[in-house]
This record gives structure tokens, C-alpha cells and sequence, in this order.
């Protein structure tokens, strides 16, 4: 098959020991990111399947309608940024191992090290160094604080395991069924709402992106926060009121925010207010992008390649005629 591979910006797919599962396909990896849908139509024209590195490239009805060679489209994780209707249309398979149960290690030593980070001043003191100074200011101690993590699900208990590790209080949030799954397995659940964004020192988001969650943490949770607090969102920026967040932090609402995710990826300008707020540690999406984890997901996509080149697909979102 005619393979292209988007957005590996580091060209670090092709030295990942899973790559030689491709061998004997014509592979084409796009190390830049385009936008554009008539360049990016021109540059993907022969593709017959693309591979997708998460969410980097929205695979729109107008970008599906002007691919007429594609047949596959693999990847990984959730798809909100694939037109799965638009796919099906054109006769596309959509596959996408979600890995249910396994928990992504990256993503929770990622969360934990904003955590540390932000409530060591460990960027702040750096910068101070770095300037020909000494201690610039002092940090908070995790031990016996308490952490809320919104979200019942395989990386906020990996989180959870940190957080204990620390000597740290954990409480949970999230959907009605995530309450109840933590409460059967006996785990500290506030009475509202509001006392679970009132009570904890740091409070970390850990749910998957859709419509249903799309702006689930809102203005009235940072009200309802301690202004000591700090919030940490290693998840998907759209779980976020569009504005709260950065409202929060210029209102001294909360005290300190510690985000690998934006509304708009990738930032490439050096003004963005949210990115470079005095009060935010901000990383760019790097949550995931460790070579263990690259190569466990990219092995679940290029097996999903080799199967549905033996005519057996698996990990298909759509069925197509």
C-alpha cells in the first residue's frame, strides 16, 4: 500500500523497532504540519491509507472528498477529529485500537511531573539561576495535601498511585458512572460537587475529549477552587469552558495552572496568553511522546495496516460496503 504518516515532527517513527512491520509498503512520513486542505489534499492524493499521529491533522468531509485513493485510515486512541460519516461515504475504514484498560503510562508520569514542577517553582527557580541569582521564591511540600482528580478512569488511577506514593489525600469526581465505580471500590467521593473543587490543594482532569464532556470544567469549578489551588490538565484543552481557564488565572481565582494542551495545536507564535501567562507551566502536548509510547502505539496501528491488508480489519470504527 501507498502509506503516508503525518506529523512526525521529529522523524522519530521510521527509527522505532515497530516500523519494520511496514516493510514492503511504499511509506511517504511528512515531517512538517499542514493545515491547508488544498496542499494537504495535493500532497496525500495517491495515498490509499494515512496514518494518523493523534489528533495533529483534522481529517475533514472536504479533505475525505478530494483523497479518492484512500481506502484506510489508522490510528489510535479516540477520533474527534476524524469525520467518521464522511469516511463511510467514501468507502474509508476507520481503524482505532482505544486500548480499554491499559493505562498510559506516559501521560500519568507527564501529569505528575507538572504537579511536581509547579508546586517546586522548579521553572521559576531555574530562570532565577539562570540569571545570576539565587532562590527566587518557596515551594509547597505534597505531602498531606489532598489531590482531586476529575475523571475515574485508567490514567487518573495511575495518577492516584503517584499521588499515594507522595503521601498525598486523593478525592474523585467525574460522571455519575465514575462515581459509582469509585465508590464501590471504596474511594473518597465529596458530597457535591463544589466540595470536591473547594477541597483539594491541585486538581487534575483526566477524561476522554467528546461532545458530551466538551467544556465540562466551567468558570463556577475555578470559582468554587481554593486561590492557593492549582490546576493541571494533561487531557484535551476542549474539556475546558472556552476562556475559564485563563479568566481564572487573571482573576486570581486560582493560583497556578500546569496545562499540556491548547484549543489551537501547535502554537507556533510567542504571544500566546494562555501559553506565557506568568502563572502557567505549559508544555506542548508532550504527554504522550516518549519512544515506549510511541512504539506501543504505533505497533496497534501498523498491525491494524497488516490485517487489513490480509483482508481481516481489526479495531474498525465504521463498516463500509
Amino acid at each position: 500500500m501507498k502509506i503516508h504518516i503525518l506529523d512526525d515532527w521529529f522523524d522519530t517513527i521510521r527509527h522505532l523497532p515497530c516500523f519494520e512491520k511496514l516493510t514492503g509498503h511504499d511509506v511517504k512520513i511528512w515531517n512538517d504540519h499542514e493545515e491547508d486542505t488544498d496542499r494537504l489534499a495535493e500532497r496525500l492524493r495517491e495515498a490509499e491509507c494515512l496514518v494518523l499521529f493523534r489528533e495533529r491533522t483534522q481529517i475533514t468531509r472536504a479533505l475525505v472528498e478530494r483523497l479518492p485513493n484512500l481506502r484506510l485510515i489508522s490510528q489510535r486512541s479516540v477520533y474527534p477529529h476524524i469525520d467518521i460519516e464522511a469516511c463511510t461515504d467514501h468507502h474509508i475504514l476507520v481503524c482505532s485500537n482505544l486500548h480499554q484498560g491499559s493505562p498510559s503510562f506516559a501521560a500519568s508520569e507527564h501529569t505528575f511531573a507538572l504537579i511536581l514542577a509547579a508546586m517546586r517553582q522548579i521553572p521559576q527557580q531555574m530562570h532565577s539561576l539562570h540569571q545570576g541569582h539565587w532562590q527566587m521564591g518557596v515551594g509547597r511540600t505534597l505531602s498531606g495535601r489532598v489531590i482531586g482528580l476529575y475523571g475515574y478512569g485508567r490514567i487518573g488511577k495511575q495518577v492516584a498511585n503517584y499521588a499515594r506514593a507522595f503521601g498525598m489525600e486523593v478525592i474523585w469526581w467525574g460522571s455519575e458512572q465514575g462515581r459509582v465505580r469509585a465508590a464501590k471500590d471504596q474511594q473518597s467521593i465529596p458530597a457535591t460537587r463544589e466540595a470536591f473543587f473547594a477541597g483539594a490543594d491541585v486538581i487534575s482532569v483526566h477524561v476522554r475529549a467528546n461532545e458530551s464532556t466538551k467544556g465540562i470544567i466551567t468558570a463556577n469549578d475555578f470559582k468554587s477552587m481554593r486561590s492557593d489551588a492549582l490546576f493541571v490538565n494533561t487531557s484535551r484543552a476542549s474539556l475546558i469552558e472556552e476562556g475559564a481557564l485563563l479568566q481564572a488565572l487573571d482573576n486570581d481565582e486560582i493560583s497556578m495552572a500546569a496545562i499540556d494542551v491548547f484549543d489551537q495545536e501547535p502554537i507556533t507564535w510567542s504571544n500566546d496568553p494562555l501559553a506565557t501567562h506568568p502563572k502557567m507551566l505549559a508544555t506542548p502536548h508532550i504527554g504522550f511522546v516518549t519512544e515506549d509510547e510511541l512504539e506501543t502505539q504505533f505497533s496497534d496501528i501498523f498491525d491494524q495496516i497488516s490485517a487489513f491488508v490480509g483482508g481481516n480489519p481489526i479495531h474498525a470504527v465504521n463498516t463500509i460496503a
